[in-house]
């Protein structure tokens, strides 16, 4: 018996002890996998830590690719494309990955388009409307509406024409992105540097308050201000930017109202260019302009002449071709008698002429072509058949309208072209 209870001891003892080592054991395990836990989550966090590393250092390393090469000038290569669009403006300027499209061409037209297809571009990553003219965003709507177009960028200025309606119709429907720059804004487009030159701010000028921009690419600068005159390109001046640059386009399509002499001292181009149509009404490229341009020995370019004219670079230096090799020649010579007839000829946007009203030939119903001095109801209905013209000075192709009545007619100041 007592043998047998100091077995049964020994048993529970056994088992008290056994249990003990289990309990223990089970412990240092459950420490031991609280420990790799810990070091599995420190790893993961350390990889997803050096995964976000990795993916901002790329991003870095992107941005410091494209400013090793504006230090050394191993850009590649840029193409300005001045395009031939006749008395209008459009510039495009494809680099790397990147497209911008410097104004839009005409409103009665399909250059613009045309030539963007030409090129094979599907999206464009800045449309920009310098000005709400109908010669500069003319086929805005069009290249909005048939591009993937990233963002535009206008003025601010507005315009009653039928062309910015259609346009701001445009960037709505396809829900585009919309900047207003201003004066001292810089961008970094890839390897381009975008400087606006002007306006600091608006009051509905359009013409003068024309967004004027300085583009870098490497060492090369390209100089556009739409339509901006002598006025405004003395504020440039007066701002205190560095506006040297090799390539300037001539503003205003080469008008006396616009590059004066101050502003081609303060810019010192080597090359000029400016987009006018062959025998324009407006007698562009004015002849003191070209006098000023070649008294400063710059080579001189116009697309009425040349065709489109192309400045391709490296950022370091750059070439120019041109698709024609004509001669340029100036309109008419007289300053005054030429601003005069500017005054008297040029197309108005709808509701912006001198009379504060306008009729617009293209767009009104026969009554109100009516109210325009010496046309009745059989040349409205004439008129009417006859559209789209391109400019008042087309109303001759009525019957009936010669120059004399054409004169009263712009006397009145009451015809216009809206787009």
């Amino acid at each position: 018996m007592k043998k047998q209870f100091l077995y049964i001891i020994f048993l529970l003892f056994l088992l008290v002890a056994g249990g003990c080592g289990t309990g223990a054991q089970n412990s240092a395990l459950t420490d031991q996998d609280k420990q790799d836990n810990q070091q599995t989550e420190e790893k993961t966090s350390h990889d997803t830590e050096a995964g976000q590393n990795t993916t901002l250092k790329e991003a870095d390393a992107e941005d410091d690719v494209h400013e090793e090469n504006k230090e050394s000038g191993s850009l590649q290569e840029m193409q300005v494309h001045y395009i031939d669009v006749g008395q209008a403006d459009a510039t495009l300027l494809t680099f790397d990955s990147y497209t911008i499209l410097l104004d839009a061409g005409d409103w009665d037209s399909q250059d613009v388009i045309d030539y963007l297809h030409s090129q094979s571009i599907s999206h464009i990553d800045i449309a920009i409307g310098t000005h709400p003219d109908a010669d500069h965003i003319g086929q805005l709507d069009k290249v909005i509406d048939q591009f993937e177009v990233g963002e535009v960028w206008m003025s601010g200025n507005t315009s009653s024409s039928d062309t910015y309606q259609r346009v701001m119709k445009a960037i709505d429907a396809n829900q585009t992105g919309y900047e207003e720059p201003r004066m001292g804004d810089m961008f970094d487009i890839g390897d381009l540097q975008v400087e606006v030159l002007y306006p600091a701010s608006i009051s509905g000028e359009t013409n003068q308050e024309s967004l004027a921009f300085k583009m870098s690419y490497g060492d090369i600068d390209f100089l556009f201000t739409g339509d901006a005159e002598s006025e405004q390109e003395q504020d440039m001046i007066g701002s205190g930017v560095d506006l040297d640059a090799e390539i300037l386009q001539l503003g205003h399509h080469g008008s006396n109202t616009s590059t004066s002499k101050a502003f081609l001292e303060a810019v010192s181009p080597e090359t000029a260019i400016y987009s006018a149509g062959a025998d324009n009404q407006y007698g562009h490229p004015h002849q003191e302009v070209l006098e000023r341009i070649r008294s400063f020995d710059a080579d001189l370019y116009g697309t009425d002449a040349h065709g489109t004219i192309m400045v391709t670079t490296d950022g370091m230096s750059y070439q120019v071709t041109t698709h024609k090799n004509g001669a340029i020649k100036a309109g008419q010579s007289d300053q005054q008698e030429q601003s005069e007839r500017e005054k008297e000829s040029e197309p108005a946007e709808a509701g912006h002429n001198g009379a504060g009203q306008c009729i617009d030939i293209n767009s009104a119903d026969s009554e109100q072509v009516q109210e325009i001095i010496h046309i009745g109801p059989e040349r409205a209905q004439d008129v009417i058949d006859l559209r789209p013209f391109r400019s008042i000075d087309e109303l001759t192709k009525i019957n009936g309208i010669g120059p004399a009545r054409l004169q009263d007619i712009k006397d009145q100041a009451m015809a216009c072209i809206g787009g």
